[in-house]
């Protein structure tokens, strides 16, 4: 069994003045190396939980594990933030230089990385996102997608071991969040950095490893996307919807067309019809 790097564990987190919790009773794992999808209609408390996640806040009751620490020992604070770094919705609300180079060497800077040191992770940060051409453009002149893998790239210059991604791609274009989404699939697979994904596109959460669902503060439901997926009836009572693919599969079957349930993708629905028109 991988290695658990943040455990949540009866979490709960009240705002100040709230009548009810934001996050209720919460209990989850993320481990090492996986690409975890948090799904939830607004107001489920995802993107209250991942602010937990990385001791941005502190739960007001159960416990949050991040790297073996407790995020409430404000002493370990930024050790914790260093190795579970945080992509905001709005990536204007993350860059802070006026070039992108120096805004990718800002987060090293204020962990205290020697100087000689910055430089090569600022460069292996950038091509790690597609950006080594970008180091001495001005952050304002990219495009939205641009701009929030210059995002990821300031984090991954800080080396982390999770990244957590809150609605990353949500004010992107659908070329954007493709774009990104890619980015950190491959960050995943090919560099091995586990990634807490919160998103409401359902096309993207059905590429993930495993879903976790949320709803009113709880986590609802959670299992790999295919088995998940299949429960169409719940995921919908939950006030969410299912990937494209998988909504037409459960329609032709309600029209005795055999398409299978756990249809995800375009690919899988083009076979399904194929195999059929081959039998006929």
């Amino acid at each position: 069994m991988p290695n658990p790097l943040i455990v949540v564990d009866h979490c709960g987190y009240a705002y100040e003045g709230a009548e009810r919790e934001a996050v209720r009773d919460a209990s989850l794992c993320v481990y090492e190396g996986e690409f975890v999808a948090i799904l939830g209609r607004n107001g489920s408390g995802k993107s209250t939980l991942a602010k937990l996640l990385n001791a941005l806040f502190q739960p007001t009751a159960g416990t949050v594990m991040a790297m073996g620490i407790d995020t409430r020992d404000e002493a370990r604070v930024w050790e914790i933030r260093q190795q579970v770094g945080m992509v905001f919705q709005n990536p204007d609300n993350q860059l802070v230089a006026t070039v992108v180079e120096e805004d990718v060497a800002f987060g090293p800077e204020n962990l205290g990385v020697p100087p000689a040191k910055i430089r090569p992770r600022v460069e292996t940060a950038l091509q790690a996102v597609g950006m080594e051409g970008f180091a001495q453009h001005a952050p304002h002149m990219l495009s939205g997608g641009q701009k929030q893998r210059v995002a990821v790239a300031g984090m991954l210059a800080m080396r982390p071991k999770v990244l957590v991604l809150d609605e990353s791609t949500a004010m992107l274009d659908p070329a954007g969040r493709r774009d990104v989404f890619a980015t950190v699939r491959r960050l995943n697979r090919e560099e091995g950095i586990t990634v807490v994904w919160i998103t409401h596109f359902m096309e993207e959460a059905a590429q993930a490893d495993r879903l976790i669902v949320m709803h009113e503060g709880g986590v609802a439901l959670e299992g790999e996307p295919r088995e998940l997926f299949k429960q169409a009836d719940k995921i919908r009572a939950l006030g969410l919807d299912v990937p494209p693919m998988t909504g037409l599969a459960d329609d032709l079957r309600t029209r005795g067309i055999n398409i299978p349930a756990d249809t995800l993708t375009l690919e899988e629905m083009v076979e399904g019809l194929c195999q059929l028109s081959a039998k006929t």
